[in-house]
């Protein structure tokens, strides 16, 4: 149409030239082909958004439909759990229901004992007035009497109340007299019986109630030589080992014609201790010097003090006696290297403090003084040899510059009656050590008492008609016999044992008793073949 428009022009001459032309034909086709173009981008846009629109509107619907499921999902599962809830709540409730009505039952059950309970005392008191009244009534009556019969007896004895009280109290005081004298005499006499008979039964059971071992022991002083080449060995040559041995150890080595022996010997036990050990060293070492004999002497001596102070402790703790000095523990440790007549003093120390404790325990003393003062009775022995004096004041006079107390002191002081005694527990521990030292196989000399009393009693038995094999047992408080089921009958039996009782009663002497068991056994035995 615009080509129409202009083509007449541009065939005129001179109108335009052909640049001009063509610039004014393609300005509005181009024009035309932009709007175009806008209005054709327009509409994919417009394709686009509503596309976008519809996909964004699919998305939001999945997703309030996705909400909702899990929203209702949630809520059933809550819902769920609050239903369970509920009903354990329920539960719980008719349970504290149940008991809340079951105390209830059981409160008026009790309110209705207690009401019943309140009649009767009421009942009582009433019945209780009422007698009380008639006591009252009766004690006027009473006295009333009495008054009369007093009056009536100041008339006839022609007395007045005061003389006839003076007369009563004398007769009454010259009755009493008598009886109380004899009264005396008999609680005097019945003391005196209770308590031997106290004495022993306590004595007794601190005896039996205690099991020490046997504590006879000797201090072997001598040590092994494997070959008599060591003897030379040992004594060096022109005697230098051995004078050297002896000065750094303060002992006296004996070496003679016995075969693998050296004896040791010294009044002081440590000093003897320490040599046979570093002499037992140097004969494992081999090299036998005198620089080598100083030197194992030194090292030996430090090893048993710290051993003694050990053994000390140990003593103490298996006593139960704690908070001793350590000089104190010191001194114990030592007495495990003392004997007195074969047996150990370390060893009768703590037999005798656990004896002391259950006597007083039985008398209702103090059982850890009574421990203490039984662990220390015989502390002076272990340096009887060094101090002049008795070893009771040589431990007391120890045990005093220690701070030990005045019941110790004197239990130690005074356990053989050197002193008086001002305690109770010196009394315990003089029994302690008795008992100790005499009991059978505490020494060796009492050992040996011990062994023939068994034998004895053991040689009564087997003289009986029919028996065949008796033993002692129990340390000798108990005899059991076996006798022969064939020649002895069980009416034969229990004679033999009364015979064996009688026999022992009047042949043997011993402390307590002794039990004497009769066995009689039937066997029948035989073979298949």
């Amino acid at each position: 149409m615009f080509t129409n428009l202009f083509l007449p022009l541009a065939q005129s001459p001179g109108w335009l030239s052909p640049a001009l032309l063509g610039l004014m034909i393609g300005t509005p086709l181009g024009v035309l082909g932009m709007w175009i173009r806008s209005y054709i981008q327009r509409g994919q846009l417009e394709q686009l958004s509503r596309r976008i629109k519809e996909d964004a509107e699919k998305a939001a619907e999945n997703i309030t439909k996705a909400a909702e499921l899990d929203s209702k999902a949630e809520y059933s599962k809550w819902q769920d759990v609050f239903q369970k809830e509920t009903a354990e709540t329920r539960t719980e409730l008719k349970e504290q229901e149940k008991r809340v009505t079951k105390r209830e039952d059981n409160l008026e059950g009790k309110l209705d004992t207690l009401s019943t309970k309140e009649r009767n005392l009421e009942r009582r008191v009433e019945q209780l007035d009422k007698r009380d009244a008639a006591v009252e009534v009766k004690e006027q009556e009473v006295t009333g009497l009495l008054r009369e019969q007093q009056d009536k007896l100041l008339d006839i004895s022609g007395m007045s109340a005061d003389q006839a009280k003076q007369q009563l109290f004398s007769n009454l005081e010259d009755q009493l007299e008598g009886e109380m004298a004899v009264m005396v005499d008999k609680s005097v006499s019945e003391a005196k019986d209770t308590a031997a008979s106290k004495v022993q039964d306590i004595l007794v059971t601190a005896i039996q109630r205690y099991a020490g071992e046997h504590t006879c022991d000797t201090t072997v002083s001598t040590v092994d030589i494997p070959s008599d080449d060591m003897k030379g060995r040992v004594i060096g040559r022109e005697g230098r080992n051995i004078r050297a041995f002896e000065k750094a150890t303060g002992v006296d080595v004996i070496v003679d014609d016995t075969p693998g022996v050296v004896v040791v010997s010294a009044f002081d036990p440590i000093r003897r201790e320490v040599a046979r050990r570093s002499l037992e060293r140097l004969i494992q070492d081999g090299r036998i010097h005198p620089g080598r004999i100083e030197e194992i002497v030194i090292n030996t001596g430090k090893e048993l003090e710290k051993e003694v102070l050990e053994i000390g402790k140990r003593a103490s703790v298996d006593a139960n006696v704690p908070g001793l000095h350590r000089k104190i523990l010191d001194l114990l440790g030592r007495l495990r290297y003392r004997t007195s007549y074969g047996q150990n003093v370390l060893q009768h120390s703590i037999e005798v403090a656990y004896l002391c404790q259950i006597m007083a325990d039985e008398l209702g003393l103090d059982g850890r003084l009574a421990r203490r003062c039984g662990l220390l009775h015989d502390i002076g022995k272990a340096v009887d040899h060094e101090v002049e004096g008795g070893h009771p004041k040589i431990g007391a006079d120890i045990c005093k510059r220690l701070n030990e107390g005045p019941e110790v002191l004197n239990a130690i002081a005074g356990h053989h009656g050197d002193i008086e005694a001002t305690s109770p527990y010196t009394p315990l521990v003089m029994a302690g050590d008795a008992i100790s030292a005499s009991r059978p196989g505490g020494r060796r000399e009492s050992l040996e008492r011990y062994i023939k009393r068994l034998e004895q009693l053991e040689g009564i038995a087997t003289e009986q008609n029919g028996v065949k094999q008796a033993y002692a047992i129990q340390a000798g408080r108990e005899i059991r016999v076996i006798v022969d089921s064939n020649r002895a009958s069980d009416s034969v039996a229990a004679k033999i044992a009364r015979d064996i009782a009688k026999r022992v009663e009047e042949e043997m002497t011993y402390p307590g008793e002794i039990k004497v068991t009769v066995l009689r056994e039937m066997r029948a035995v035989e073979y298949a073949r």
